[in-house]
C-alpha cells in the first residue's frame, strides 16, 4: 500500500516560468541549423504587444490646430503654425502659416509666408510668399511679392504682387472734375474761360 506516488500529478501546473523555444528560419536556405529564440512568459502572462513608434513631431509647425478643432475669433501666432481645423475670423502670424488639406478657413489672413492646401475664403496678405497647392480652393484677394499657384488649384479673386511696403508708400492723388479739365486745357496750351 503506497500512499505516495513517485509520478508527479499532471493536473498541477508548475508556477515557475518555462523557456518556450520559437524557431525562426535563417536568412540563407543552405543552412540547416534553426535559430532558437527563447521567451520567459509565464503561464498567466500575455505575450508582449508590438510597440508602435511614437509619431514624429510635425516639423511644419510649432502651433497646430488639428482637424477636430473649430475656432471663431482673432488668432495670433508668433512661430510656425499649421491649421487643419476650421477657423472663422482673423489670423495673424509672424512666421510661416500652413493651411492643411482638411482645413476650412473663413478669415482674413496676414502672415510672413503662407501655404494653402485646404479651403480659404477671405483675403490673404503675405510679406514674403503665398503658395497655393493643387488641393487648395481659395476665394479672395491675394497680396504678396511672390505667388505660386500649382496646377489643379482653384483661385478666384484678384492678385497683387507688390511688396506691402511699396503699396503703402504709393500715393494716389485724385483731382475733382473741375481741376482735371483745367489741367487738361493747360497742358494743351489753352486757357480756361469763365
Amino acid at each position: 500500500m503506497a500512499l505516495f506516488n513517485k509520478e508527479p500529478d499532471r493536473n498541477i501546473k508548475d508556477p515557475t516560468p518555462k523557456m518556450q523555444p520559437a524557431i525562426q528560419p535563417q536568412a540563407h536556405p543552405q543552412s540547416v541549423t534553426p535559430t532558437v529564440v527563447t521567451t520567459t512568459a509565464g503561464p498567466n502572462e500575455r505575450p508582449a504587444m508590438p510597440v508602435r513608434p511614437a509619431p514624429e513631431p510635425r516639423p511644419e509647425g510649432r502651433a497646430y490646430l488639428d482637424s477636430g478643432s473649430r475656432i471663431s475669433g482673432k488668432l495670433s501666432f508668433d512661430g510656425p503654425t499649421r491649421i487643419d481645423g476650421q477657423v472663422d475670423g482673423e489670423i495673424v502670424a509672424k512666421d510661416i502659416l500652413i493651411i492643411g488639406e482638411s482645413a476650412v478657413v473663413t478669415a482674413q489672413i496676414r502672415a510672413a509666408s503662407i501655404t494653402v492646401a485646404g479651403k480659404v475664403s477671405g483675403d490673404i496678405i503675405a510679406a514674403q510668399r503665398i503658395e497655393i497647392r493643387p488641393s487648395a480652393k481659395v476665394l479672395g484677394n491675394l497680396t504678396s511679392p511672390i505667388l505660386v499657384v500649382h496646377e489643379g488649384a482653384l483661385f478666384e479673386g484678384h492678385c497683387s504682387m507688390q511688396p506691402e511696403a511699396a503699396r503703402e508708400e504709393r500715393k494716389v492723388t485724385v483731382f475733382p472734375k473741375e481741376e482735371r479739365v483745367v489741367q487738361a486745357v493747360a497742358a494743351a496750351g489753352g486757357q480756361k474761360q469763365a
